[in-house]
């Protein structure tokens, strides 16, 4: 905590009016911020404690006042930061899916920069699309991608053609800059300041495109991510980003959500996304993929570079419906692998003994979480396990479907067994865990293995992902709820 800090929260909690909900509840979370007490932070906590919610009969799947009042809080923290607070050179952000308070300190210079991250100059906001237009930007589209096969093949790659300028939405490398700053995370079709993540991530405003449409849907309801605020803004039609990068092995994920006012899925909205030439997605409908509407959908490619010219271009190809993206995200990549991915059932991210990070929950459906959970002793990590997703739910992780993966699950039995409740024992919870309609544990009883308050890991190797890529993980409860702590995906290829 700063006084700058202290003062931005008093200035903000002023204008929220006294005694109100909003102002006691901004007030709380960053008391227990500035306390050190973030991992506290989660609904059965603040319900019981700040709402005075019984804490032995509070049920967060009746009594959603928490979600409710940290819902007008996002809002209005958003009115006050593009109101009054605008110029403030610190603003507070309580990231969706998170109760953790987020100081960003802007940097008092004209650019417009978030934690010292350079952006290049904003593009033009443009119109949304109408359906009279598609076919002459597809027309655009494809002369500028014979142009460049044309100048590929005379070995003029990334040289201008004679009498061609860039259009004026697209956005080039800054002056003296290699390359994008890496890790590069881009908000399609929003303009307004960067975003943080509830990893603590920056997601930038949209540049590098070339034409489309940008559209926005703040209130809608997104299943299966814990950052719903990647899937508020989207590009649409043709369109294009030429983005610059240094040579080099990259990551990218590229993120949608179809969001439909009649979700038939017997409707196919296809489109297709190239990269350099390359094709990585073809005939791709967004619903399909997700299976459902209104479901946050993730595609992972690895082995991703640069062309000659030093630029990343990826094309977006309307074929029965406008292409989409809601966001877009470039990391430094390992060559022929997909970087680790590690997740922990609770609302903040966690870093190890061994310095390695894990995300924040993501990628679920269904069950609920429970934090704070009897610290166990004894192990290098017990903050691993300080939390769980329990219930009967599932996990839809994305990966490149060209591999094989080695999935690791991290298990405590927190309720039942003497050391725990005392109350149950052996048989008392006992589930089923299956990958992609493959049973990997059946009849699973952590208490029998393990006992109460240890922890337990179990391994599972060579795991195929679906032509999708995803790996689907579902937790079938038997007797009583299924539990876990923690996922790992590892890339078995080399």
């Amino acid at each position: 905590m700063t006084e700058e800090e202290r003062r931005e929260l008093d200035s903000l909690a002023a204008s929220l009016g006294n005694a109100s909900r909003l102002q006691r509840l901004v007030l709380y979370i960053c008391e227990k911020y500035f306390q050190g007490e973030a991992d506290k932070l989660h609904e059965y906590e603040i319900a019981t404690d700040l709402f005075g919610r019984s804490r032995d009969t509070f049920d967060p799947a009746e009594d959603a006042v928490v979600r409710v009042e940290a819902h007008r809080l996002r809002k209005r923290l958003k009115e006050y930061y593009e109101g009054p607070g605008k110029d403030h050179p610190i603003q507070i952000s309580v990231p969706a899916g998170s109760y953790v308070p987020v100081f960003l300190h802007q940097d008092p210079a004209p650019e417009a920069e978030a934690e010292k991250i350079e952006l290049p100059a904003s593009p033009p906001r443009r119109a949304p699309w109408r359906l009279l237009l598609a076919a002459s930007a597809a027309l655009i589209l494809i002369l500028t991608v014979l142009i460049l096969a044309v100048l590929r093949h005379h070995g003029a790659d990334g040289q201008a053609a004679e009498g061609l300028t860039p259009t004026p939405s697209s956005v080039p490398a800054l002056p003296g800059q290699s390359g994008a700053k890496l890790p590069l995370r881009i908000l399609a079709g929003y303009s307004g300041r960067p975003q943080v993540d509830s990893a603590g991530a920056v997601w930038l405003p949209d540049h590098y495109f070339h034409y489309g449409g940008n559209w926005e849907h703040p209130e809608a309801f997104v299943l299966r991510t814990g950052d719903p605020m990647l899937y508020q803004h989207w590009r649409d039609g043709f369109f294009s980003y030429d983005i610059p990068l240094p040579p080099g092995n990259y990551e990218l994920h590229l993120y949608f959500n179809h969001t439909a006012k009649n979700p038939n899925l017997e409707t196919l909205s296809t489109f297709s996304v190239v990269a350099n030439s390359q094709p990585l997605l073809t005939g791709f409908d967004i619903a399909t993929d997700a299976m459902g509407v209104n479901t946050a959908d993730e595609r992972v490619f690895r082995d991703i570079s640069p062309g000659r010219d030093g630029i990343l271009h990826l094309y977006f190809t309307s074929e029965r419906a406008p292409a989409e993206l809601n966001a877009l995200e470039v990391l430094p990549g390992l060559p022929h692998s997909l970087l680790p991915i590690r997740i922990v059932t609770q609302p903040v991210s966690f870093t190890d003994h061994l310095g390695q990070f894990w995300h924040p929950d993501n990628y679920f459906l269904g069950g609920y979480t429970a934090q704070g959970q009897e610290v166990m002793t004894g192990i290098p990590d017990p903050g691993l396990y300080s939390g769980e997703r329990y219930g009967n739910f599932s996990y839809s992780i994305p990966v490149d479907p060209r591999d094989q993966y080695t999935l690791i699950l991290h298990f405590a039995e927190f309720y039942f067994g003497p050391n725990a409740s005392g109350i149950g024992g052996a048989g008392s919870r006992v589930f089923r865990i299956l990958c992609n309609g493959n049973i990997l544990l059946d009849n699973f009883d952590i208490y029998k293995e393990a006992g109460s308050l240890h922890p337990l890991v179990k391994s599972f190797y060579h795991l195929k992902p679906t032509s999708q890529g995803k790996l689907n993980l579902s937790f079938e409860p038997i007797a009583n709820n299924a539990t876990v702590s923690a996922i790992e995906v590892i890339d078995e290829s080399k």
